[in-house]
């Protein structure tokens, strides 16, 4: 690994910091803190093997194609988060009230952080510190404003069951150096229970990632990143120039579900309750909404259209659309733009479900290469046009996302690009106001007073 500098953020020491890496047993209670600490106080090299060697899952998932087979497998219940209808969270709240860091992003005129899926690997650690040390060489900008503030992780983020024992090597080790908080939507895999176990759904993902306070868990291993503090599976989170609305998809493989007679309705009152504040606040930033099934798939998994329809239904109730929408579970990055027949307006669909775990090819083993970009839903008097516009099923990577006073830039960034590679593989842009796609608004990062510099000089 590069060695990797210091986050501008200034980060708290505390006594979790002189302890020595253990493993995941050695720490048995979690440690309360009085604030939230995110990277380890010096870049480590990465592991080449995993502390808890991960055995074949082979037999259970055995057990659960015959259950599936046999139509017995339905969503879970999960726990009501804290705060209400629409529980809400904000990166002041993350930072652990840290103003002056809000006040930073605010004045810089945007705010830039990091998205992916499917992260947790159970071969090893190696493709997982591919994507995690690019990750962190975006912290090593010549301009602050470029320096991510945060990442949400879009679901499946320990495999195969989401069981506590195995979150040292697939969250807390491979993003050790990684100076800024972690979010996460929880995937299938993270709220699934294996057949031969017996566990509760979602447990060790509530300890990690919705926890009260700021602790250092168990799972932490001796780390000392603090867990995160979501209010639960599905939340709205607030930062400077955006708003993210979270939500679960549950635990089956496909299709991905929010609201069934099983689980009840919470998710679309939730949905109902943070589309109509966005409204009555007249919120004017980038609106997303992130879940780690995709609405839209080419290839690998199912479009969740079910759960779709059901957004749709609320989006249109309350006259308020995203200008994206953020998924994973293919093992695989694809972009597709949904232009909308009642306005014209376009939503990019992204799914970033190359975040470590193995990769999945598009097309069908033995067929042609899928081509892009093409027409996968045409535009009827009762559907949207939606085309599959890139894609990338042979590398590991993640998105890079900047938000500004009027536009939302989403790029995609590949791992095997190399840690000194700033230029994504592909990208999009969102007006804020218009809801179109448009050309980015570039920044002024020095170059063109350099070049001035050279003409005067030539000019002599």
């Amino acid at each position: 690994m590069a060695a990797k500098r210091e986050s501008t953020k200034t980060r708290v020491k505390d006594s979790s910091e002189k302890v020595k890496r253990k493993a995941p047993d050695a720490v048995t209670e979690p440690r309360a803190l009085a604030h939230p600490v995110f990277a380890q106080p010096q870049p480590t090299a990465d592991p080449t093997v995993f502390r808890v060697p991960h055995p074949s899952d082979d037999a259970a998932y055995k057990e659960i194609d015959k259950l599936n087979a046999e139509h017995k497998l339905f969503p879970l219940p999960f726990p009501p988060p804290r705060g209400g209808t629409e529980p809400q969270l904000s990166l002041l709240d993350v930072f652990g009230g840290n103003a002056d860091a809000i006040s930073r992003i605010t004045a810089a005129g945007q705010l830039v952080f990091h998205a992916l899926g499917d992260c947790g690997s159970t071969k090893g650690p190696t493709t997982q510190n591919e994507v995690a040390d690019k990750l962190t060489a975006d912290f090593t900008e010549a301009d602050a404003a470029e320096i991510p503030q945060f990442a949400l992780l879009l679901g499946d983020v320990v495999y195969s069951f989401g069981e506590g024992k195995y979150y040292y090597d697939q969250f807390y080790e491979p993003y050790r150096d990684y100076p800024a908080p972690i979010l996460a939507c929880a995937g299938n895999h993270d709220g699934m229970i294996s057949p031969e176990a017996h566990a509760t759904s979602l447990a060790a993902f509530l300890r990690n990632f919705c926890a009260a306070t700021f602790v250092v868990t168990p799972e932490a291993g001796g780390l000392s990143r603090t867990a995160q503090i979501q209010p639960g599976v599905f939340f709205t989170f607030d930062a400077p120039f955006v708003r993210v609305l979270v939500i679960y998809s549950n635990t089956l493989e496909d299709p991905g579900v929010i609201s069934d007679p099983r689980i009840g309705r919470s998710q679309l009152d939730y949905l109902d309750a943070a589309l109509k504040r966005v409204k009555a606040e007249k919120f004017a930033g980038a609106l997303l909404i992130a879940d780690h099934h995709p609405p839209y798939c080419a290839g690998g998994h199912g479009s969740s259209t079910a759960m779709l329809a059901q957004i749709d239904e609320i989006c249109e109730a309350n006259g308020v659309w995203p200008h994206a929408f953020l998924s994973g579970h293919a093992h695989n990055y694809q972009r597709f733009t949904r232009t909308r027949g009642a306005d014209g307006s376009q939503i990019p669909y992204l799914v970033c479900g190359n975040g470590g775990h193995g990769l999945i090819k598009l097309a069908a083993h033995g067929a042609p290469a899928i081509r892009a970009p093409q027409i996968v839903q045409a535009a009827s008097a009762n559907s949207d046009q939606v085309v599959l516009e890139n894609y990338d099923d042979t590398n590991y990577g993640y998105l890079r996302i900047v938000a500004t006073t009027s536009q939302l830039r989403i790029e995609y960034h590949s791992a095997s690009d190399g840690l000194a590679t700033k230029a994504p593989n592909d990208y999009v842009t969102v007006d804020l106001d218009g809801r179109k796609i448009v050309h980015f608004e570039a920044a002024d990062l020095g170059q063109p007073a350099a070049a001035k510099q050279i003409r005067a000089l030539l000019a002599r």
